[in-house]
């Protein structure tokens, strides 16, 4: 039976432990071992990591050691997938550039905060978003600072709140995105601020089929 790890804690305010029950429950139901924790000690023994099939990280605003990143990114690399959302993947340990390398992106701002109305495009036929509709969303815009190598499935578009970016003029910002890192998948989505955002409609199928494409 395919194993997932799902590690969750940082800011309560991004709810680690609903949004973590929540994947828990989609990756049950598609027939996975699950196995969730609220520390980073699961990172200690790589032994252990490279034996799952997926990771899934769900931290805010924590901090990591290097080993423990180290572990995480060698046990990627060697064909176990890595899949999150929002803050609890590309903005989980913002001192450790080997884990922002890795998810392919750090947040940097959220223009406007929570309660901003925009859209979502989808922009590709990749499995993970092929046949969802265009979206709407009410909730945090994320703007990226973005690894060039991802594959860019959904987006956003930026400005939408005034700001001191607002100057650089339209800017296509990934929501959803793909990209290998050795032999492992990498997924990420942008949403996810609170569990209501991504438990229903498109925005939860990108993400279950999301964290289904990375596993091995």
């Amino acid at each position: 039976m395919a194993k997932a790890l799902i590690t969750w804690g940082g800011w309560d305010g991004h709810q680690p432990d609903v949004v973590a029950a929540l994947f828990a429950g989609w990756l049950r139901e598609a027939g996975m071992q699950v196995q969730v924790t609220d520390s980073l000690a699961c990172f200690d023994d790589l032994d252990a990591l490279a034996d799952l099939s997926l990771i899934v990280p769900i931290w805010t605003m924590a901090e990591i050691t290097k080993p423990q990143a180290e572990n995480a990114a060698a046990a990627v690399a060697s064909g176990v997938g890595l899949a999150g959302c929002h803050g609890g993947m590309c903005d989980a340990f913002r001192a450790n550039v080997t884990w922002q390398f890795m998810t392919g992106a750090q947040w940097v701002a959220h223009p406007g905060n929570d309660g901003v109305e925009y859209r979502v495009r989808i922009v590709s036929n990749h499995d993970v978003v092929v046949g969802l509709p265009d979206f709407d969303v009410c909730s945090e815009q994320y703007y990226l600072h973005v690894d060039p190598a991802v594959k860019v499935h959904a987006v956003c578009d930026f400005p939408v709140v005034a700001g001191p970016h607002s100057p650089n003029g339209p800017v296509e910002m990934p929501v959803v995105y793909t990209k290998m890192w050795g032999q492992g998948r990498v997924y990420y989505n942008a949403l996810g601020h609170q569990a209501n955002v991504i438990d229903h409609g498109p925005a939860a199928e990108a993400m279950r089929r999301g964290l289904l494409w990375a596993a091995r």
